[in-house]
């Protein structure tokens, strides 16, 4: 029998209550001690003030997986709930601009390092393990106030300390400079969100760093790609994980792209968000939020690589069994994941939407109901024939 949601999100919860009954000493302590992957959470309540810590397993050894989207591929749902509530959180107050304070030095050394760093924290009171979860929350693993912190002598990335120490670099080209050199999107999220670029520097919470650092180096990969030759033919990808479902159809034109998903409430009713740019950008806030600018730089690194332009439209139908919001990442790398597969080869738009829709259980004509990448391709045909 297919299991619903809430049975999903009853079966983590209940797997990770047994894991708690066996090893909850380990997390409910005013003191933790264990192999930081490294890994550091500015959150946004109270901001210009914010909540700031580093997040630590109770254990010690390479945990660089614990917080490590890239590397979440293939992974069950479960599994990746269970690297985000082993996590435990310490927080600590701090004014975005304060950045030159010794905690925040400390965090910043940390983020700098090539692999998992010993640490310890110790709180004001025991941390209390996170057993409820619902369908909306972000997961996080135990919270605790920070009394005290420590973190052992660590080899840091020699291109991240380069940035960090350039003082007259621009955020901006800092990101896409460690991005050009190879550094994973995620570990540029977190030196951004905790201050390490600019001339300016200050504190992201991280849920902006994520956004910006997406939005900030597709734009840099697009720029190149609008100087590129069509595409010569049409293409489909597709790539479904943790519930997810995508299906990308490419074209021959100059740059355009579209970002659709749609989910189905617990009454069985379909709700949509689409967003839609070309060659000048993104006008407002994408109604699709941070995924517009991950499924948006998967494509671009695709397109990049190849040296072409093309128009791009992304589906996403997200099913029930994506019973557990685990954070923007895994539209990115299901994207990246779809471009990998080999695609199929269509002749025209139409008939790629068609194999498109054929994997998806949501019909093209819903589809292209909240298509404004379908309409300027039509009014761009019409307009040919003058």
């Amino acid at each position: 029998m297919k299991r619903t949601a809430a049975d999903i999100r009853k079966a983590i919860e209940s797997n990770w209550k047994e894991y708690l009954s066996r090893y909850g000493n380990l997390f409910s302590s005013n003191h933790v001690d264990g192999s930081t992957p490294p890994s550091v959470f500015v959150g946004t309540y109270g901001y210009p003030k914010v909540l700031v810590g580093p997040m630590l397993p109770p254990v010690h050894g390479d945990t660089m997986i614990l917080d490590s989207p890239e590397k979440w591929t293939g992974k069950s749902l479960e599994d990746i709930v269970n690297y985000r509530l082993s996590l435990v959180r310490g927080i600590k107050p701090v004014k975005v601009g304060d950045v030159g304070q010794k905690y925040i030095e400390s965090l910043q050394e940390m983020s700098m390092s090539e692999k998992s760093t010993d640490a310890e924290m110790e709180f004001v009171k025991n941390a209390s393990p996170t057993v409820s979860i619902d369908g909306d929350s972000p997961i996080f693993g135990p919270i605790g106030e920070i009394k005290s912190t420590k973190f052992a002598n660590s080899s840091s990335d020699k291109n991240i300390q380069r940035t960090f120490y350039d003082k007259d670099l621009l955020a901006n080209d800092a990101i896409v400079e460690l991005y050009n050199r190879g550094i994973e999107i995620s570990r540029i999220q977190k030196c951004f969100s905790i201050g390490m670029f600019g001339k300016n520097r200050k504190l992201v919470p991280t849920r902006w760093s994520i956004t910006a650092t997406d939005d900030i180096v597709s734009k840099a990969l697009v720029e190149k790609i609008i100087e590129y030759d069509k595409l010569d033919t049409s293409l489909v990808f597709s790539y479904n994980h943790l519930g997810n479902f995508f299906s990308v159809i490419m074209f021959p034109s100059r740059w355009m792209f579209e970002m659709q998903e749609a989910w189905y409430d617990e009454q069985g009713n379909i709700g949509f968000g689409s967003d839609f740019e070309d060659i000048k950008g993104m006008t407002h806030y994408p109604e699709t939020a941070g995924a517009h600018f991950a499924s948006r730089l998967a494509v671009s690194e695709y397109l990049a690589e190849h040296k072409v332009q093309a128009a791009v439209m992304v589906l996403r139908e997200i099913r029930p069994e994506y019973a557990v919001p685990v954070g923007v990442w895994q539209v990115r790398e299901g994207v990246r994941m779809a471009m990998k597969q080999k695609p199929s080869v269509v002749a025209n738009f139409q008939e790629g939407l068609d194999l498109a829709c054929k994997k998806l259980s949501i019909g093209k004509k819903e589809w292209l109901a909240h298509s404004k990448l379908y309409l300027a391709k039509r009014q761009k045909s019409i307009s040919d024939f003058f």
